[in-house]
């Protein structure tokens, strides 16, 4: 992919970005440390570091950063040499519904984020609103986090290692208002502080022999181990399912009532090596309309 970028003072700028818009990426479930500025920008923090974007006009401004830090961690965090227009070209061929989710969301990408990171994350998130899962990973940030610095009066904690929580109780995680949580947060720091499982190395094995890797932790179950695979260990074709994407499903391609595998190897067969960008697309799309909220199922 072709890039116009241009380092102006301490920011980087890229003219006439396609297929990345911030609601559409941050808002779409699959990240938790962002915040919302009153200028409708968003404040971001990964990598160990902190930034702000904002769009403006067909620009994208990333401050406070370099061109050298941009080519070494932010163009492969925010997927920056994938066509997301063949993506969606390929998705939407003779799929209505596709075509509509894909149009609505037409700015998401998927976002490479830290596996150790994305699992804490996404076991936190188990049964809860965003808003929740925000306030417990802060928490747990500030509380064993390293100090990263502060940014338009906010101060920013570095996400905890895995070894920062290793041997703590349950009790004191339970501090960051995660609840029943805790006790698995616990024991995943222990197996990435332990190499029980290299977790890093994960990404290496196919989708399903990472996928049962990473169930034998204590609070992954299958909808969380899909999430870490596609949100930080390049499976592509993973394809998580939750209440939204279950009612988008249900209320566009399969029968009510599916059993999960059975809709896992639907999504599978019909997405291919697309179904984590497919995933995406439709729970954005039917989490903003409300999509299969108390209606009826319907199949093209």
């Amino acid at each position: 992919m072709k890039y116009n970028i241009q380092q102006v003072k301490d920011a980087v700028v890229i003219k006439d970005v396609q297929d990345f818009e911030l609601p559409h990426i941050f808002e779409c479930g699959q990240c938790f440390r962002w915040w919302r500025e009153d200028d409708g920008s968003y404040t971001m923090t990964a990598k160990g570091k902190v930034i702000n974007l904002c769009r403006r006009e067909n620009s994208l401004i990333i401050h406070p950063t370099t061109l050298e830090e941009f080519h070494q961690v932010w163009y492969s965090y925010f997927d920056m040499d994938r066509d997301y227009g063949t993506i969606k070209k390929v998705l939407s061929e003779n799929d209505p519904v596709m075509e509509k989710a894909t149009a609505f969301g037409h700015g998401i990408r998927i976002l490479r984020q830290d596996p150790w990171e994305t699992l804490i994350s996404f076991i936190i998130s188990s049964n809860r609103g965003i808003s929740m899962i925000q306030k417990s990973i802060e928490d747990l940030s500030l509380r064993y986090g390293t100090y990263i610095g502060e940014y338009r009066g906010r101060k920013y904690y570095d996400f905890p290692k895995p070894q920062a929580l290793l041997n703590q109780t349950v009790e004191a995680i339970r501090l960051s208002k995660t609840g029943y949580r805790a006790k698995y947060i616990v024991d995943a720091a222990a197996v990435a502080a332990e190499n029980q499982i290299e977790l890093y190395q994960v990404h290496n094995l196919s989708t399903e022999n990472a996928r049962k890797t990473l169930l034998r932790i204590s609070g992954v179950g299958p909808k969380v181990a899909d999430c870490i695979l596609l949100f930080s260990m390049d499976k592509q074709d993973a394809f998580p399912i939750d209440t939204w994407v279950k009612r988008v499903m249900e209320f566009f391609y399969v029968p009510q009532g599916i059993p999960l595998n059975q809709l896992q190897d639907y999504a599978g067969k019909r997405f291919g090596a697309y179904a984590g960008f497919a995933q995406q697309y439709l729970f954005y799309y039917a989490r903003e309309l409300g999509i299969g909220k108390g209606g009826q199922g319907r199949n093209f």
